[in-house]
């Protein structure tokens, strides 16, 4: 970020990452929340990295979290396969969308509505004079509603090509 040190690398591409993967990340999970298959491997690659994240969790709240996350998910697997068929795919729509909204959030409070010394989006304007840090954090969240426009088409259309094979 922007006050972060780091050797190596492209700074361009590393500065704004995190708005970007979670952007990304949100878009990712609605896309894949237009069909059961597509749903359940977003889901079972979300338990999967939970259960990573617990060797890495500092605090006993971390690994609760975790550990509540990965059952809920792995319960709504087990519902959607055994009891209601799009259980699955709406779990997955939720979490897309609370990722991707904390990600438009997150670009907001950081960027827009304030200036920081220390952001992100003025690092970027460091690099880039002709870019005012606002206008950064702008761009930042023009690229995550583009990502949760392209995961929601994504899902649409996924959700369309499902309702015509099982015709």
């Amino acid at each position: 970020g922007g006050v972060s040190h780091f050797r190596g690398g492209i700074r361009p591409c590393i500065i704004p990452a995190g708005y970007v993967g979670v952007a990304f990340w949100g878009g990712c999970f609605v896309a894949l929340s237009g069909g059961r298959i597509p749903a359940t491997v977003a889901a079972s690659f979300f338990c999967f990295a939970m259960l990573v994240c617990l060797r890495y969790s500092p605090n006993q709240l971390l690994v609760w979290l975790n550990l509540s996350f990965t059952l809920i998910t792995l319960g709504a697997l087990l519902i959607d396969w055994f009891v209601f068929d799009p259980f699955i795919q709406y779990v997955t729509l939720l979490y897309g969308t609370f990722i991707g909204w904390y990600g438009i959030m997150d670009i907001w409070d950081d960027t827009i509505s304030r200036t920081v010394e220390g952001s992100d989006a003025y690092a970027c304007f460091q690099m880039w004079k002709c870019c005012l840090p606002r206008c950064v954090g702008v761009q930042f969240a023009i690229l995550a509603i583009i990502c949760q426009a392209l995961g929601l088409y994504f899902a649409l259309v996924s959700l369309v090509g499902d309702k015509f094979n099982r015709m």
